[in-house]
């Protein structure tokens, strides 16, 4: 029988430590990154992953506007947004809204992939995407 200060302790939410990551997606596929970068929001790189608390890390995403996904989708693949009001609705291209905004591209693929719950809009304020390799969160990696 094994002794009671043996077993696994549960994380208490002052104990969440969270770090930071940095991910290049010049050249990477758009549906190969953004499962990579919704585990790394939600913790589940961690050892101390657990489901009813937030433990998951900051993440800064470089080299949006290279982006890539794959077959004829830079024409076909279509984003919508709805005011809620008649003739509201607002429709932009996948290569349109990479020339006009390549944050919302990366922001939106990682929304679906995270659950949906009440810990995806404070996931989603973790994470910073950046067009260009310039970001001001250089002191936050250690090298």
């Amino acid at each position: 029988m094994k002794n009671l200060t043996e077993q696994t302790k549960p994380v208490k939410l002052k104990e969440i430590i969270r770090g930071w990551h940095l991910v290049d997606v010049s050249g990477r596929v758009l549906g190969r990154v953004a499962p990579e970068i919704s585990r790394f929001l939600q913790g589940k790189n961690k050892t101390n992953y657990v489901f009813y608390l937030d433990t998951g890390d900051y993440v800064v995403v470089i080299n949006a506007k290279k982006i890539v996904i794959t077959g004829r989708k830079s024409q076909t693949k279509i984003y919508t947004r709805y005011s809620g009001y008649p003739g509201g609705l607002k429709t932009i291209n996948f290569s349109s809204l990479l020339e006009k905004n390549p944050g919302i591209i990366i922001k939106n693929a990682v929304s679906g992939m995270l659950p949906k719950n009440k810990f995806r809009d404070e996931r989603l304020k973790r994470l910073f995407v950046f067009s260009d390799e310039n970001h001001p969160y250089k002191d936050k990696f250690v090298k």
